[in-house]
């Protein structure tokens, strides 16, 4: 084996030096690989960058034809250096044409070279190059040249990412980290949000990267480590976590990764190499990003998030940076986060903030439906989005398309900017039709309501000329508060409620949490399907003191007048009794008081459950109303977990099978003369509404913003001969045609606006 001269961080000193010098892009490369090829003993070091483009272009090399750099390209696959990108891991050979990968390129020279090894550059776990060295000699490279290597992979990491490359990069190519780029996501709240991107967790961004005193360097690692540890234990070791739970054992694997040994032991090899503590953890973390960013188990992507965390909370210590709270917002912010829950979206200044972008989540999650509440544009899934995001830059949220634009070209948020001045006069065009009723073409008046949970959305209800808030969600205070709601904080919540809806009527569904909305201050037991766990009406029916001051609360509220109070989650009728008689109960118990009793009161039963679809005229006699949950009804229907997005977008909900069942509930509905709501997410999207008037469901419940486009559809309707389509298409229509498809035709011939 062939040591280096002076070893790495001999190497890595005279870098830094060069880094330092005023020498133009390409001068600087040369010298480099001049630098590595001379420490390494080697006769080539070449330096491979990864255009936007998907091409490997070299960049700069010390031992092959000089002619060759911006001339020889690879694609991201092909030859050694191809591999190396693709799969972000070094590649050591002792006769590299033999290996079945090897692409020949006769302009380099490199016919005399047989030992190959190199190196991926990363950042942020993301592919940026790859940095080869080679001799003529056959012989094998050791794991410290390797290491070497990869360390000195590092320091062009963090130059690619600062230098000025485009007086070198090839015409119509790009390679510059700070480069526009745009994610694919899912959109969960239509609109357009141009403004400042501001990151949920800001990443620590290191600037010393070349250790002068190694020991002291895993000195300060030790003690940061032992920090860190001791932090994650007292969080473990604290009273609420006492208690089995699923917070218990995500807590538990967290401080697994933050006690493995073999992590700190690649840490401190890192800081041998040359590295500072903080330049350390932010190598181990790319490698470690790199590897299993290309996993498709979804268990390990998963840890991925813990394992980024980890090493965020390593370097805050190591740098001492205790991290921006996020909540001093530019006034045009948009909030980027892998995930986050409803109470820590509501922290920020929401009027400040435009937009919610995050990798992960549902458009039935908890926060997506807040974001929707309170107006914001959001997108989901934009996978790896705030690794490549930093504070302060600029995007834009197209949450019609689900693209995420991140460093917009001028051109591209000029394009944006005309396209939110249409959505504005789009809005006026809405605005106008706000005190005009929403009866069809023949006559048919349709209720249109808002979806509602926060006292900060329901101004809209006057913007927007609904008829009344068709559900208000009452989970949403529990969700958002550090302890449990006082009686009279709920009292002053729904009356104030009452008050905005100015005589409007408005529907408060009683406690829906568990499953996906966890509530921070109420432990359960880990469950294996939380989404048919211990959640809603079977939490609420276990706990009845917290049913009791619910019902309590809410005919307080109601202050002798009107109160729609409507039950969650039925899974029978027997249980929709037994929310009636506690309603009885504390009825009868406010008469003894004195105090006026809600007139008239109404209590709903809420069809989410396929199980009452077999009790309805059971059920329907003993309801005041119903309403269709959709979120939870379609998930059940197909058994598909709404949050997870491999099968929740695999499954139309107003296919042949469920539109059925939803007719199956309508047609009930109406032999009982029961009102009937449709308050899900499907009420607010054109086809999913046309295709609900079609099955003669005249109620529908929405966000705000969706009010306008459903009226000016149904403005334009005739719906007599809609549902007359519709009971053709069922009964006989073509099996090859899809219900959305057929409903698409009918919305082109008669001239909707969709």
């Amino acid at each position: 084996m062939v040591t280096a001269i002076g070893g790495p961080r001999i190497l890595l000193r005279q870098l830094r030096e060069t880094m330092a010098e005023p020498l133009a892009s390409q001068e600087r490369l040369d010298k480099i690989v001049d630098l590595i090829a001379e420490n390494m003993r080697a006769d080539v070091c070449s330096f491979y960058v990864l255009r936007d483009d998907g091409a490997l272009e070299l960049f700069a090399t010390h031992g092959l034809k000089r002619d060759a750099v911006h001339l020889t390209t690879l694609r991201l696959g092909e030859g050694l250096v191809g591999l190396i990108a693709a799969e972000a891991e070094p590649l050591s050979l002792q006769n590299a044409p033999e290996h079945p990968a090897f692409a020949y390129r006769p302009e380099t020279g490199e016919d005399p070279f047989f030992s190959f090894l190199g190196v991926p550059v990363l950042r942020a776990g993301q592919t940026l190059g790859v940095l080869v060295v080679q001799n003529q000699d056959r012989r094998i490279y050791g794991e410290d040249e390797t290491e070497a290597l990869l360390t000195t992979a590092t320091i062009l990491a963090e130059m690619i990412s600062t230098a000025d490359f485009d007086a070198l990069i090839t015409p119509g190519s790009d390679i510059d980290l700070r480069r526009p780029r745009v994610f694919e996501g899912v959109g969960f709240s239509e609109g357009i949000a141009l403004g400042q991107a501001v990151l949920h967790d800001p990443r620590v961004v290191v600037t010393n990267f070349v250790a002068d005193d190694t020991e002291a360097e895993k000195e300060r690692l030790n003690e940061a480590l032992k920090k860190m540890r001791v932090s994650i234990d007292d969080m473990f070791n604290s009273g609420d976590m006492q208690i089995p739970s699923d917070h218990r054992e995500i807590l538990e694997s967290y401080r697994m990764f933050a006690h493995d040994r073999g992590w700190a032991r690649r840490l401190e090899e890192a800081i041998d190499s040359g590295l500072t503590a903080e330049a350390a953890v932010e190598r181990v973390q790319n490698d470690t990003r790199a590897r299993m960013l290309r996993q498709t188990d979804p268990y390990l992507r998963d840890r991925l998030h813990d394992l980024d965390d980890l090493a965020n909370r390593l370097l805050r210590i190591l740098t001492g940076d205790g991290g921006d709270s996020g909540k001093d917002l530019p006034d045009n912010a948009i909030l980027v986060a892998r995930n986050m829950g409803p109470a820590e979206l509501l922290e920020y200044d929401r009027t400040k903030l435009r937009g919610v972008v995050l990798e992960e989540g549902a458009a039935t999650a908890h926060v997506a439906i807040v974001a929707r509440s309170v107006g914001l544009v959001a997108v989901g899934q934009a996978d790896s989005i705030v690794s490549m995001c930093e504070n302060g830059d600029d995007i834009i949220v197209d949450g019609f398309t689900g693209q995420v634009h991140v460093r917009p070209s001028p051109d591209l948020e000029a394009t944006y900017i005309d396209k939110v001045r249409l959505s504005a006069k789009r809005r006026a065009h809405y605005a106008a039709l706000r005190d005009k009723p929403a009866i069809t073409l023949d006559g048919e008046p349709i209720t249109l309501l808002h979806n509602s949970g926060l006292l900060a959305d329901m101004d809209a209800l006057k913007e927007t000329g609904a008829d009344g808030v068709g559900l208000f969600r009452t989970e949403l205070q529990f969700m958002i508060a550090s302890k449990m709601p006082r009686i009279k904080d709920q009292v002053e919540l729904y009356g104030e409620a009452i008050r905005l809806v100015d005589g409007k009527p408005i529907v408060f569904r009683l406690l829906d949490i568990g499953g996906d909305k966890v509530v921070p201050y109420m432990r359960s037991m880990a469950e294996e399907n939380p989404a048919m766990g211990w959640r809603s009406l079977r939490l609420a029916l276990d706990r009845p003191g917290l049913l009791r001051t619910q019902v309590r609360a809410l005919l307080q509220a109601a202050d002798g007048g009107p109160l729609n109070m409507l039950v969650p989650m039925v899974t029978e009728t027997v249980e929709f009794l037994k929310v009636k008689r506690v309603v009885e109960r504390e009825g009868a118990r406010m008469a003894k008081l004195g105090m006026a009793l809600p007139d008239p009161l109404k209590i709903g039963a809420m069809i989410e459950v396929p199980s009452v679809l077999f009790e309805l005229d059971e059920l329907l006699p003993e309801s005041d109303f119903v309403s269709i949950g959709s979120n939870d009804l379609i998930q059940f229907l197909t058994a598909a977990d709404r949050a997870n997005p491999r099968v929740a977008r695999s499954y139309d909900p107003i296919a042949r099978p469920r539109l059925r069942a939803l007719k199956q509930i309508v047609d009930a509905a109406a032999r009982h003369g029961k009102p009937i709501t449709m308050c899900g997410e499907l009420a607010g999207r054109p086809i999913e509404a046309l295709a609900l008037l079609s099955i003669g469901m005249t109620r529908l419940s929405m966000g705000a913003s969706s009010i306008g486009p459903i009226k000016e559809m149904i403005l334009g309707l005739d719906l007599k001969a809609l549902k007359a389509d519709m009971e053709a298409f069922l009964t006989h229509g073509d099996r090859a045609v899809t219900v959305r498809e057929f409903l698409m035709d009918v919305a082109e011939r008669q001239k909707l606006s969709l």
